[in-house]
C-alpha cells in the first residue's frame, strides 16, 4: 500500500486489479474521495491506496528512467541523467547517495521509484518520467 500523499501525477506504481498486478503511472488524485487514477498498458483506472504498492527501486528501473550506468574499480556504480546522478557503493540500493549540484542526500534504507521521482522534483524542480 501507497499513502496516497506521497504520490504525484506521473509517478509510477504497480497496480492490483482483481489480482492481477501492473505497472502504470499516476495520471490523477482525488484526495477527497482517496482515489489515484493510473494508467496502465491495459487501461486507465481509479484505485484506492491499498490497491497500489511501490516498486522497489533497482537498476533496472534506473535504465527504464533514462539514466546511464558508469561502473567504477572500487566497487562504486554511478548512474547519471543530465547533471542528477545516483552513487551506489557495495551496500547497493540500501545505502547510497543521490546529488543534483549542491544538493546531496544520503538514502540509508532501499526506497521506491516513486520516492526517487519525488526526490527528483524536489531536487531538480523537473518531472522524472
Amino acid at each position: 500500500m501507497i499513502k496516497i500523499n506521497e504520490l504525484k501525477e506521473g509517478d509510477y506504481v504497480m497496480a492490483d486489479f482483481e489480482g492481477q498486478t501492473k505497472e502504470g503511472v499516476v495520471t490523477e488524485l482525488n484526495h477527497e474521495d482517496k482515489e489515484i487514477c493510473v494508467k496502465t498498458d491495459v487501461q486507465t483506472f481509479w484505485f484506492k491506496p491499498e490497491d497500489l504498492y511501490p516498486i522497489p527501486l533497482d537498476e533496472n528501473q534506473l535504465v527504464k528512467l533514462g539514466f546511464e550506468k558508469e561502473s567504477y574499480e572500487n566497487n562504486y556504480t554511478k548512474f547519471k541523467k543530465g547533471p542528477f546522478r545516483v552513487l551506489l557503493n557495495s551496500k547497493g540500493f540500501e545505502d547510497f547517495e543521490i546529488w543534483y549540484r549542491e544538493d546531496h542526500r544520503l538514502i540509508k534504507m532501499p526506497i521506491a521509484v516513486h520516492q526517487l521521482q519525488n526526490h527528483y522534483l524536489q531536487m531538480t524542480k523537473v518531472e522524472l518520467v
